[in-house]
């Protein structure tokens, strides 16, 4: 295979998130290439227990850069904005679609990003690694002084944002991974993100009937899980929001949307399911989820990259958004979204979701 063919055909099999080496021949099902750069960012900047680099934590030193449209990016856009992180970590956002190489800068001025001064992510990935054998993908943070990159592990970055970036917390920011739940936390986000996050997936992506047949049951298994885990608590684990709530909800609000027939998720609509449409709504209203959701690059996304499910690319005009917007009634479950905590404040000047784009 010609490096050219064969990056057409990791384009192909895009998971959502950009080139990455996930791969679907016929009669297997979707899998996803979880091999990430390792390296974190913590308060000490303590080398990973694999020689990693250490990074230390330092206000203003790195940029996430986190595509509106992509799911895991859309997770550190999140909390970013909870902890009130955005002080100290700027951000950059790619437009809604990508080639076979990597996101793009599209949206920005002469398609560059005004911080980093390129046009792709992957020029930061080759920055580092001349011969990164991997996809390029977001979210990822950058060392703004090298322009290299330093990690693109997504489950890890949002981590780390509540764990090792406590010193630049907004006053009020809540505590999204407290210690004392973290093992029941962990054990939720394992079953979120192998059946729900990466089963729409394993079923949009299905190279034979019966390996979707298969990954159709798991996902639904899994989401009356969650249906009825949800039916008697306003969140996954504890009484308020955590790490567990935001990885569930960027799949939730693209389900209509995109994963009922797009993927081929299609058993029931999000908004047919009672206990899990109020739920995601409850935190759609909450500060700091809703107001990162941008809904026409979410589509076109999904319906202009994956040109083989949907090779018109044509992105269909509903579904109708203003349900998420409605009353969902789940205070009466109790609980405290933000814990002790306040909500974040106002969108920050330039992050704010284009009009027309959201759920207004």
């Amino acid at each position: 295979m010609t490096s050219d063919s064969r990056a057409a055909a990791e384009h192909r099999s895009d998971p959502g998130s950009s080139t990455r080496g996930s791969y679907v021949t016929g009669g297997e099902e979707f899998t996803r290439d979880t091999n990430y750069i390792e390296d974190r960012i913590t308060r000490h900047g303590t080398p990973g227990p694999n020689g990693e680099p250490g990074w230390p934590v330092e206000a203003g030193r790195y940029r996430l850069i986190a595509a509106r449209a992509c799911p895991w990016a859309n997770r550190t856009v999140i909390v970013r904005r909870l902890l009130g992180l955005e002080d100290a970590i700027s951000l950059g956002q790619p437009g809604p679609t990508h080639d076979a190489r990597s996101w793009t800068f599209d949206l920005d001025p002469d398609g560059v990003d005004p911080v980093l001064g390129i046009q792709r992510i992957q020029d930061a990935y080759l920055r580092r690694f001349p011969d990164y054998p991997r996809g390029i993908t977001v979210p990822a943070i950058v060392d703004v002084r090298s322009g290299e990159v330093v990690t693109n592990n997504f489950p890890q970055i949002t981590l780390d944002f509540a764990t090792e970036w406590t010193a630049f917390h907004r006053p009020g920011a809540p505590d999204l991974y407290p210690e004392h739940l973290r093992p029941e936390i962990d054990e939720v986000n394992r079953r979120v993100f192998t059946e729900i996050n990466n089963g729409v997936y394993r079923c949009g992506f299905a190279g034979s009937q019966h390996a979707y047949a298969a990954a159709y049951a798991r996902l639904w298994t899994a989401l009356d899980w969650a249906e009825e885990r949800l039916a008697g608590q306003r969140y996954l684990v504890g009484d308020t929001i955590t790490e567990a709530d935001v990885r569930l909800f960027t799949t939730l609000v693209r389900f209509d949307a995109v994963y009922h027939g797009h993927f081929k998720c299609n058993r029931q609509k999000l908004s047919e399911m009672p206990v899990l449409w109020g739920y995601a709504r409850d935190l759609f209203q909450t500060p700091g989820f809703g107001d990162t959701i941008d809904f026409v690059q979410i589509k076109q996304h999904y319906y202009i990259v994956h040109e083989d499910i949907n090779p018109t690319g044509i992105v269909p005009q509903g579904p109708d958004l203003s349900g998420w917007l409605t009353r969902h009634g789940r205070e009466a479950l109790g609980g405290r979204p933000f814990g002790d905590g306040t909500a974040p404040g106002a969108v920050r000047s330039g992050e704010a979701v284009a009009a027309g784009h959201g759920a207004r």
